[in-house]
């Protein structure tokens, strides 16, 4: 594995950490009741690991790269400033233009009524989980086994709950179990294109990679504030929510300083 180039180990860990959201969707095959209340507090938990990624996997980073590029000042917190806000603009054009729904707020994008829900469905979820492919792909590309191992579990892990919940909520609109499960999976399985193409990008140009790990930072702050935390607050168990999301914070945290 050590001789694996970085392209090839950001795309291994983020099909890794990808194939997690099909390991959570599982037990809804065996028939196990989840409450609205516990998939909420996945997702939050889903959403405190994505934001202790972005900040101490991918800002603080890009920020390190930059200075070590350009030295001390304004600059390098100008250019990943820069890219964080590329990042989330980019996950906004595709939010506005791409046909999709979400699970209570209905259908958005242009020409939402033609499709049918389970397209919509597959391509929301595609929307949420690039990001993430692309932060994982972006640490080993950046940092190698360092820079990328803290990612992947940490998406791995929050991959998990976000796999079960993305099940659940599909039973609930009247999907089979099986289909529900096959859905889930397939919407983890963007995360390796994501993470071979920041891999890439960064590993072959030094001067992308603060713009890299920035991009990547906010896309996945877009992706929390928009489609997560709003999901979450939305059934009055914003209480649960946010207990998860604090473990999730904290536990990507602790992976990040014990493994990076």
């Amino acid at each position: 594995m050590t001789d694996l180039s970085p392209a090839m180990l950001g795309f291994l860990g983020s099909l890794v950490a990808g194939g997690c959201t099909a390991l959570g969707a599982l037990p809804v095959l065996v028939g196990r009741q989840f409450t609205r209340s516990f998939r909420d507090m996945a997702l939050g938990f889903a959403a405190g690991v994505m934001l202790a990624a972005s900040f101490f996997s991918l800002i603080i980073p890009g920020l390190v790269a930059a200075e070590t590029r350009l030295g001390e000042g304004p600059l390098p917190a100008l250019i990943v400033c820069a890219a964080i806000l590329l990042g989330m603009g980019v996950i906004h054009l595709m939010n506005e233009k791409l046909p999709h729904e979400h699970f209570r707020m209905g259908r958005e994008g242009p020409e939402a009524v033609a499709l049918r829900r389970v397209w919509l469905f597959v391509i929301a979820i595609t929307i949420h989980n690039f990001p993430e492919g692309l932060s994982v792909g972006v640490g080993f590309g950046a940092g190698g086994w360092e820079g990328g191992l803290p990612l992947a579990i940490g998406i791995g892990l929050q991959n998990v709950p976000e796999g079960l919940a993305v099940a659940v909520a599909l039973t609930g609109e009247g999907y089979s179990r099986v289909r529900a499960v096959s859905i889930a999976a397939l919407t983890g399985m963007v995360e390796p294109v994501g993470g071979l193409l920041g891999a890439a990008l960064v590993s072959v140009s030094e001067p992308l990679l603060p713009w890299g790990l920035g991009f990547a930072a906010g896309a996945m702050l877009y992706v929390i504030s928009h489609e997560i935390i709003p999901e979450t607050h939305r059934s009055g168990h914003q209480n649960r929510a946010t207990l998860g999301l604090a473990i999730g914070l904290v536990l990507m945290l602790f992976l990040d300083v014990s493994l990076g």
